[in-house]
Formats: structure tokens, sequence, C-alpha cells
């Protein structure tokens, strides 16, 4: 319980973050999506670098280098990582929020079934019912919606395999977001510089707001991950991925109030369906703590 207590706060932390991100690359949506990823790379990179040098890190850096089979899966969820912030990028800039947030509806029972697989998690009844409402609900979306585009599978499946493939490395989430980052670094430099040799970049030819936008969203970036696989470590994957539906749930929430995308009748019955799973798999997630712990205090 203890170990579990500060791992429900950094993932809701994280998502509630990841929720809102739609609003920070509106902000950006002049500038093309690949600048903006090649930037999101750069300036994570740096941002991670001072955190590694204010908490002294930096002899974890060193080691998780030297560890072949890390490095192996390192590069794996940097893949996946720089895969799930294209598209992501991508479709917010695209008006396809909604699309996007179907995709990370889609992560939590990706999740739930990779914890399964790779950790041997079990699922008590009632979490099984939970899982079955959310599972009903993103099948009517994709049945009304004939299929699911290219975006929500997209971010569906590289999320979901980052934070599983993430759980199997033993370093801290500092350490292994700047082993990502720097690996991704080399190309994101060499993107910049072909932009500006060919004056289609935004950055420092635009505005100042532009500019400060693009480096910010380092930390913009950077905080989340870090808090994420700080909740990840402490958390089931299973719990972690009905958690996770406070993420695109208000990523849905931006693309139909604010932007105006349009809702259809389906969407509303995955919406009800998803969140009256996670709200039986909270409830019974707490009373079988109770329980468990109330043979102790006796």
């Amino acid at each position: 319980m203890r170990n579990a207590l500060p791992g429900y706060s950094y993932a809701v932390a994280a998502y509630v973050i990841w929720g809102l991100f739609p609003v920070y690359w509106k902000w950006l949506a002049h500038v093309d999506a690949l600048e903006v990823l090649a930037h999101r790379i750069l300036w994570t990179a740096l941002f991670v670098a001072l955190v590694l040098t204010i908490v002294r890190r930096w002899r974890r850096v060193v080691a998780v280098v030297k560890d072949q089979r890390q490095m192996l899966t390192l590069m794996v969820t940097t893949v996946l990582i720089a895969v799930n912030w294209g598209i992501y990028i991508w479709a917010v800039n695209h008006d396809q929020v909604v699309q996007a947030s179907l995709g990370y509806f889609l992560t939590p029972l990706l999740s739930v079934l990779l914890g399964m697989l790779l950790f041997q998690e079990r699922l008590r009844l009632w979490q099984w019912i939970a899982l079955a409402l959310a599972a009903a609900g993103v099948v009517n979306q994709v049945v009304f919606s004939h299929a699911p585009s290219w975006v929500s599978l997209g971010v569906g499946f590289s999320f979901a395999g980052y934070g599983a493939l993430r759980k199997l490395v033993s370093c801290d989430s500092a350490t292994g977001l700047f082993v990502e980052t720097m690996l991704l670094a080399p190309v994101a430099l060499a993107w910049m510089w072909w932009l500006s040799g060919t004056g289609a970049s935004a950055f420092l030819h635009a505005d100042g707001i532009t500019d400060g936008l693009l480096i910010f969203g380092g930390v913009v970036t950077g905080t989340p991950l870090l808090l994420y696989v700080a909740g990840a470590k402490r958390l089931p994957l299973a719990t972690l991925g009905f958690i996770f539906y406070l993420t695109p749930t208000l990523q849905f929430l931006l693309g139909v109030v604010v932007y105006g995308e349009s809702m259809e009748l389906a969407q509303s019955v995955t919406f009800t369906l998803i969140w009256i799973g996670l709200v039986l798999h909270t409830t019974e997630g707490r009373l079988h703590a109770r329980r468990v712990v109330a043979p102790e205090v006796t």
C-alpha cells in the first residue's frame, strides 16, 4: 500500500497533463508536425539532462549504456515513443483529436492484455466485468465508426507497447527517458538542419511565441513521461490501464466541446460504458485493499 499510493499520484498527474496536451499542440498547428516532433525530442533530452544533473544520476546513465540487454529494450521503446509522439502531433494539428483519444481508449485494454501475457498479472471477477464493459465500449465505437483509423491504432499500440517494455527496464524514469531521447537526438538534429538549409524551418523564422512553445515542449513532454514511468513501476499494468482513461476522456471532451469535432451516438455509448467500467474497477480495488489491510490492523 505504501508503494501504491505514490504510484497512483504519479499516474494521475501524468494522465491529466496528457489529457490537456491537445491545447498545447494546437498552439503549434502552424508548424509542420515533423518539425514539432524534432524539437520535442531535442528539448526533452536537454530538459531530462538538467533533471539528471540536479539529482546527480549520471552514473546510472553510464550503467544503462553499458548494459546491453537494457539498451536493446530501450532502443525498441525509443521507436515506439517516437511513433506515438509523431502520430499524436499530426492528429491534433489535423483536427483528429477524437480519433487520437480513441487510440488512448484502446491503450488500457492492450496494457491489461500485455500485463497478463508478460507479467502473469491476474484479474479478479469485478475487474473482468469492468474490462468487459470497457471492451464493449471500444467495440461499439469500432463497429459504428466502421473501422478505427490508422491514427487510433497507431496511438494505441505504440503507447501500450511502450508502457509494457519500460516496465522491463530496471533503470529509473529519468535515466531511461534521457537514453531514449538521446538515441533520437541525432535524427532530430539532422531534420532541423535540413529544414533550416531549405528555408522551411519555423524555428527562429516565425515569432518569439512559436520559438518559446517549441523549446518549452521539452518540459511539457518530459514531465508527464517521468511521472508515468514512475507510476508504472509501482502499479500493476491492469490498474495503470484503467486509471489511464482519464487521459482519453479529457482529450475526447476537448475535441468535441472545445474544438467542435463531431460526436455521434456511438461515441456517447462508448464514453458511458468505459466510465462505468472505470467506476467498477476503482470501487472494487478500494474494497479489495480494505479487505487485505483489515486483518493486519486487527
